[in-house]
């Protein structure tokens, strides 16, 4: 199997909502440290996010942050609209078995290592910064995985400064109607206490109706 063909079912079996998604509303809480606070939130149909009745801005701009992230993995986009233009190449394999898989060529700087059918590891330049992902545990859904326990780092592609600290991430999601909607997240930095995010009493939004 060629490299392209690696990353292309890695890409594939990632969970996505798909376009009939309808949207859900949550009941919020954010705590950090000692402080924990609460809100209500709304995933749209369209993935943006409303976070209403917010104990404050700061709970607002947390939630809404963590809902557009996730949002924005789930939008289902063929392989060939994602990557149609990019080259595939295949790097080293690591003592896990995993395969790197380097895109645009080894000069983008831009490779992952796909292992087991999942991309387990992400090294991307984004907007002048570059983010180092990897993932260590999933959530198979039957529909595609979900990662469950992760780490990023952000760094100048210069210099190599770290520009956001090392943390760590774990992620667990629960079944609603047809949808697997994330109900917890904490978040681990080094140097910080843990901030941890609850989704409790989640509720798919009706769908419009035919002609409405």
């Amino acid at each position: 199997m060629n490299a392209r063909e690696l990353f292309r079912n890695a890409y594939e079996n990632r969970y996505t909502w798909d376009r009939n998604f309808p949207g859900y509303t949550t009941e919020a809480t954010f705590r950090h440290g000692d402080k924990m606070t609460k809100a209500k939130a709304r995933v749209n149909p369209d993935l943006s996010v409303d976070v209403l009745e917010a104990d404050d801005e700061d709970t607002e701009k947390a939630i809404a942050s963590q809902l557009q992230e996730v949002a924005i993995h789930r939008i289902r986009r063929t392989f060939e609209e994602t990557h149609a233009k990019n080259e595939f190449e295949i790097g080293e394999t690591d003592d896990t078995g995993a395969v790197e898989i380097h895109v645009g060529g080894k000069s983008s700087g831009n490779r992952y290592k796909v292992r087991d059918n999942e991309v387990c590891h992400v090294h991307r330049h984004i907007h002048g910064i570059v983010v180092t992902i990897d993932t260590f545990s999933s959530h198979d859904t039957g529909e595609g995985y979900l990662s469950h326990r992760y780490s990023s780092i952000y760094r100048d592609p210069k210099t190599g400064e770290i520009k956001s600290p090392y943390s760590e991430f774990e992620d667990n999601y629960t079944k609603v109607g047809d949808y697997f909607i994330l109900t917890s997240r904490t978040i681990s930095t080094e140097g910080e206490p843990d901030t941890e995010f609850g989704f409790d009493r989640v509720e798919l939004l009706q769908p419009a109706a035919v002609g409405a």
